[in-house]
């Protein structure tokens, strides 16, 4: 039981650090800026929804996806350390908020599918992040990494909802040390994923 608490912590702190909720607060308010406050819940819902829906599938059918395409567990793990060490080296780098997004696109209702959904929440890292957790996982972890991540989802929902209240409380500027610090997490994780993948590439 003591492992499951552990591997639930180290779950939570994974997804937590890939899709930090408190630093897309901002590009949220920049994509729904002029909106109405119902609108704006419409839109937060859609997001999350969408959002889960997509990294639980790739959770789900982790395994499956990588009978057909006959990949193995030690190159995911190095190309998504790759790729996940990537992401924290750019929020680290970047001056805004988040490495998501440059540019604020004119407002439609599709923004809760895109960008908001794909892939500020349900990016690459994210699923790569999800998948990771579960290729050699059992049953319960598995139930766990989706409990995990639903609760993460409904904090990201949290965060949207009060948004502006948010920013105001907190500062663009503490929003964005806390981005750079959650970059350090991102990167450390990344590392830690490319040196297990090369451990077990090569038997170490």
């Amino acid at each position: 039981m003591e492992n499951y608490w552990s591997y639930a912590l180290t779950v939570f702190m994974a997804f937590f650090a890939i899709m930090n909720p408190l630093v897309n607060i901002p590009i949220f308010v920049k994509l729904t800026e002029g909106i109405n406050a119902k609108k704006k819940k419409g839109i937060a819902k859609t997001a999350n929804v969408v959002a889960f829906l997509i990294v639980f599938a790739f959770i789900v059918a982790g395994k499956y996806i990588f009978e057909i395409f006959g990949l193995t567990i030690p190159s995911f793990k190095v190309f998504g350390g790759v790729l996940i060490f990537y992401i924290g080296f750019d929020m680290l780098q970047s001056k805004k908020t988040g490495p998501h997004l440059k540019d604020k696109p004119v407002f439609d209702d599709s923004i809760a599918i895109s960008p908001l959904a794909i892939p500020i929440m349900a990016g690459p890292g994210t699923i790569v992040t999800g998948m990771n957790f579960v290729v050699n996982a059992d049953f319960i972890q598995v139930f766990i990494t989706i409990m995990i991540f639903a609760l993460i989802i409904f904090f990201t929902y949290l965060a949207f909802i009060y948004s502006n209240y948010i920013v105001r409380l907190l500062g663009e500027n503490n929003l964005l040390i806390i981005g750079k610090i959650m970059g350090i997490v991102i990167g450390v994780l990344g590392a830690n994923m490319l040196i297990g993948g090369i451990k077990l590439a090569f038997n170490i």
